[in-house]
């Protein structure tokens, strides 16, 4: 199997990395299209003649096109490289925005899956939820769950418009954990401690608390009448998040995040 990789941002690097890492794809195997080359370390042991600036008939004897560009450049990619694209392409996008109609129009091609990542993928914690054309078989959807699981874990879901609602939970979902990660290590800092002593409790916290949570079956409101005792120190604060409804801030937000992504893939995929 033959990876085109083109882009060669965090995403594009990420995918490298991992299928290389994981040995599920000999670095022999892929080939990198990127604007620019001179500012990338090749640590990902693929040959140098398998980077490219230009398109060209060898560079996509391939059998998957990963599609890493800024949304707002795929116009333009477009015209470079849809003369090498058949139908027998496999096409992975990450770039948000891009419906698999924009891409099957504006590239003649058939099998398509639209992805979205966020990211952890870049330390194989990842998230990515993807969707796909009719004409993905089976035997497509495992090849490419197996690759996007490189780095990470994956969804698939039937309704492409889920992808939105991807984008506001798990694509910007680690933004909202730094928010509240950032919000506890300032009122730590208020309460005495150091930065560093603030942070590191802090990030210790949330690491154990996800590793405890994911190693058990119980639910996260389980969890929190067992640390939230009656009368006690957790009632406390909690109780104050709730006298200010913070779980409907919480909804609200991603809601609004929603909307936002639903605004941008109408703009982004004209």
């Amino acid at each position: 199997m033959k990876i085109a990789i083109i882009g060669f941002g965090n995403m594009g690097q990420t995918y490298a990395s991992s299928f290389v890492s994981s040995g599920f794809i000999k670095a022999n195997d892929i080939f990198v299209l990127s604007r620019n080359l001179t500012a990338i370390s090749n640590k990902y042991t693929i040959p140098d003649t398998n980077f490219f600036t230009e398109i060209s008939m060898s560079f996509l004897s391939v059998d998957i096109v990963i599609i890493a560009v800024k949304p707002q450049d795929f116009n333009s990619l477009c015209l470079q490289i849809k003369d090498f694209i058949s139908e027998k392409h496999l096409i992975l996008s990450v770039m948000a925005g891009i419906s698999i109609e924009n891409i099957s129009n504006k590239l003649q091609a058939k099998k398509i899956i639209r992805s979205m990542p966020n990211i952890p993928t870049q330390i194989g914690q990842g998230m990515t939820v993807f969707t796909a054309s009719q004409e993905v078989d089976r035997k497509d959807l495992f090849i490419i769950q197996n690759l996007i699981n490189t780095t990470g874990k994956s969804l698939f879901i039937e309704n492409e418009e889920m992808i939105n609602a991807a984008t506001a939970i798990s694509g910007s979902g680690p933004a909202y954990v730094y928010y509240f990660m950032n919000a506890m290590v300032n009122s730590a800092i208020s309460l005495g401690f150091s930065k560093s002593e603030a942070e590191f409790l802090v990030q210790q916290t949330f690491l154990g608390s996800t590793q405890l949570q994911n190693r058990s079956n119980l639910s996260n409101l389980e969890w929190i009448e067992k640390v939230a005792s009656k009368g006690g120190t957790t009632e406390a604060a909690l109780n104050v998040f709730q006298s200010h409804d913070i779980n409907s801030k919480i909804n609200e937000g991603i809601n609004h995040a929603n909307a936002r992504a639903k605004e941008l893939g109408k703009v982004i995929d004209k």
